[in-house]
């Protein structure tokens, strides 16, 4: 029987095509493109005034769309080339070589980008970066004991604005992704050049597709979250904002961290965090369906 036909041929198939693919490297590229277009939007935006301040780039700055579409896309790129790398590193079972210290490193220097790209949402100030800023405001209030103090350090969306969420996306979770990935980051000796046709792909579709806005509409009783954030938002329904927004990721967190370990700690964690992404992709479809209602 041809693999054509055979599904688990066509899986093996797929997995070896998926590994010949140098994730690592174009993660990095995409990162570069969002640092050098980041810097750009960063000399004109101004976080008292987010929303009208980015409307502003994208009809006075020169090319000032294409910039902020480029930062978007490559933001997103990047986050979604970095899991990639993430699962190959776990298919091929180089996770097991990696010391205990440096993996929790790179898990979170993981969860950082996601901050730093959720953040970018926020400082959009749009309908859906100001609902995002609201929650997540709201889930570190409900830790119990130091929740007020990470929410001061990290948002403060209510009594700072965007000031305290515009510094940490420019530096401190910059700085702080940087030292939790150095180790694995310095390893890696990219030339963007190298990249021509994906490069310029990035680039078209960067000059051909605005990046998305969302004022805010009356009358509208759903607004939902970055695509990242769907499943969280949805659980937030039915669970209280501790068990939903703290507990229910951290365990997800510790599940990537055990990956390597040995004997049946390391199969739990497997089996937990494929049960995690599974009931997180129902979620995630959920929520992204109350969208389309």
């Amino acid at each position: 029987m041809s693999s054509s036909s055979d599904p688990a041929g066509w899986l093996l198939g797929a997995r070896r095509l998926f590994l010949t693919v140098r994730w690592g490297e174009k993660s990095i590229v995409t990162l570069y493109l969002s640092v050098l277009s980041g810097v750009v939007l960063a000399l004109q935006y101004d976080p008292a005034e987010s929303f009208y301040s980015l409307s502003t780039i994208e009809v006075l700055v020169p090319f000032g769309a294409f910039w902020r579409a480029l930062h978007y896309y490559a933001s997103q790129l990047f986050f979604l080339l970095a899991l990639c790398h993430l699962v190959a590193i776990i298919l091929t079972r180089k996770h097991v070589m990696i010391p205990r210290g440096k993996w929790v490193l790179l898990i979170g220097g993981l969860v950082t980008t996601l901050l730093l790209l959720f953040t970018g949402y926020v400082l959009r100030g749009d309908a859906t970066g100001a609902s995002a800023g609201v929650i997540a405001e709201n889930i570190l209030l409900a830790i119990p004991g130091f929740g007020r103090w990470l929410n001061e350090l990290l948002f403060a969306v209510t009594t700072a604005a965007m000031k305290r969420v515009y510094a940490n996306h420019l530096v401190g979770l910059g700085v702080l992704w940087l030292v939790l990935s150095w180790d694995h980051f310095r390893r890696y000796r990219v030339r963007v050049w190298l990249h021509p046709y994906f490069v310029c792909t990035l680039l078209l579709v960067s000059a051909l597709w605005p990046a998305p806005m969302e004022p805010e509409r009356l009358g509208l009783l759903h607004i939902a979250g970055p695509w990242f954030f769907l499943g969280l938002q949805e659980l937030l329904r039915y669970v209280q904002p501790f068990w939903a927004g703290v507990l229910f990721p951290l365990t997800f967190i510790v599940s990537l961290c055990l990956l390597p370990a040995r004997g049946g700690i390391g199969r739990q964690a497997r089996a937990y965090a494929a049960l995690w992404l599974l009931v997180y992709a129902v979620l995630s479809a959920v929520g992204f369906s109350r969208g389309l209602v």
